[in-house]
């Protein structure tokens, strides 16, 4: 269980919610863990829950405390909320923002600041970490380079502009993202970003992994109540999840990326767990999804401190935290969307 932000978090898979006065209490095993007033909450988010009681369930929908049910793998499931109100006028709000080129590009701005911010850490922490073996040199510069690009993403004058930079920084960094691959080099390479399909291990797995990290975020989106779809630097397009893809940016580097890695240089996957289609086309074995998802899963238990919040949270409920930082800002209760900047 974890507080943030006046959102409750209840992430055992096998606690009771029930109502105990003006109080939201929690049973494990039938035995009471935990007792919290429900006036100090504006929502509740409950990972594989064992369930809720309908009194619980009455007083938070009359009171506008949404209740918000996701499985523990982080798949949004459902939200339960009373007469509709804030909900409303939040989309309305990021809808017009995503209208107005001008103010989706002063957001955007704030999620690439993060990605670019959070890359340049991941080779930093190489450098750090495996100084003998990389070209120190080389990244570095490339991390110089970073910082540079930080500059000109904050001075961009419109979204094609913050684009062009972004585009240059993502290059920057993928020519030494091979560097950052420590072991299996006959078997895992990274020559460039390809993906639809992708045509090398690296590839494979990290677009595996970016797929699950867009679905966490696109869960968090919607549990805080706005439309996963409606984009600011992805613009609208049929059936893309636009705005997961929007702060997800921030996370690519160190949360993705970083666990990706991890799995190459610990010898966890192998070459015997991707194969070659005649077109090319790179794909993992069932089992090796199966193993990269037990660990992802792990991955959200570890523990971080949230630079903004200064309070230890998981990886998990990172991509929850930044849906109500962003939801906050949309609603104009913070000046700027605050991004993860992660060292």
């Amino acid at each position: 269980m974890k507080k943030l932000l006046n959102t409750l978090y209840v992430t055992q898979p096998d606690v009771y919610m029930s109502l105990q006065g003006e109080n939201i209490v929690l049973k494990k095993e039938n035995e009471n863990v935990a007792k919290l007033p429900l006036h100090n909450l504006e929502s509740i988010v409950a990972f594989g829950y064992t369930g809720a009681s309908p009194g619980l369930m009455g007083y938070c929908a009359q009171n506008s405390i949404p209740i918000i049910f996701m499985t523990m793998n982080g798949r949004y499931l459902a939200r339960v909320v009373g007469e509709t109100r804030g909900n409303v006028t939040l989309r309305k709000e990021q809808y017009r923002i995503s209208d107005d080129l001008e103010k989706s590009n002063e957001i955007s701005k704030n999620f690439l600041t993060g990605k670019v911010f959070n890359n340049k850490w991941v080779i930093e922490r190489t450098v750090r970490d495996h100084e003998m073996r990389i070209n120190k040199d080389q990244l570095k510069n490339v991390s110089g380079q970073l910082s540079s690009f930080l500059k000109y993403i904050q001075s961009s004058m419109d979204l094609e502009e913050l684009r062009g930079w972004e585009g240059q920084a993502a290059n920057t960094y993928n020519r030494v993202f091979d560097q950052l691959i420590l072991n299996q080099k006959e078997h895992f390479y990274f020559h460039s970003r390809n993906r639809r399909p992708p045509l090398d291990n690296v590839n494979a797995i990290l677009s595996f992994v970016y797929t699950l990290l867009a679905n966490d975020v696109a869960s968090a989106l919607e549990g805080v109540g706005l439309d996963s779809y409606v984009g600011f630097l992805h613009r609208d397009r049929p059936g893309r999840i636009s705005l997961a893809l929007d702060v997800m940016e921030e996370l690519r580097g160190c949360y993705a990326d970083r666990f990706v890695l991890s799995l190459i240089n610990r010898n966890v996957v192998n070459e015997e767990d991707f194969s070659s289609k005649e077109n090319g086309a790179v794909i993992m074995s069932d089992e090796a999804r199966k193993k990269v998802l037990k660990l992802w899963q792990n991955k959200k238990q570890e523990e971080i401190t949230h630079p903004f919040l200064s309070e230890k949270i998981s990886w998990g409920l990172l991509p929850h935290v930044q849906a109500l930082l962003l939801a906050r800002y949309i609603r104009g209760d913070l000046d700027e969307y605050p991004p993860f900047l992660w060292k």
